[in-house]
């Protein structure tokens, strides 16, 4: 089930440039960097127990479909808005898919 959220600036999705993806506004920060803050996600472990495609999930936030890839593997961080987009998507709240330490291990047995 997508949750449609009014249109924001930034929102429009951009063209491929070079033949790789740069995010618009609205998406997030740019390539993560050594020394750089870092933002953990379980948007894959998501999608992947939804059955949603990365496809399917940026036509559902209105982004570009390498954005979701570059968030989940920590390329790029999500602006704000986008967080709290990609939560009311899933219907959990943000800091269950987004945090600044990194999540244990499922089947961890310090967990």
């Amino acid at each position: 089930m997508a949750i449609e959220t009014p249109a924001q600036p930034g929102d429009e999705p951009r063209q491929k440039t070079g033949g790789r993806h740069e995010p618009t506004p609205g998406e997030g920060t740019g390539p993560t960097e050594p020394g750089r803050d870092v933002v953990y996600n379980r948007i894959a472990m998501l999608r992947a127990e939804r059955g949603i495609s990365r496809r399917e999930l940026a036509d559902a936030l209105g982004v570009h479909y390498q954005t979701v890839g570059y968030l989940e593997r920590g390329e790029y961080s999500p602006s704000l808005h986008l967080a709290l987009r990609i939560a009311d998507h899933f219907t959990v709240p943000v800091e269950v898919i987004f945090s600044t330490h990194p999540f244990p291990r499922l089947g961890d047995p310090t967990t």
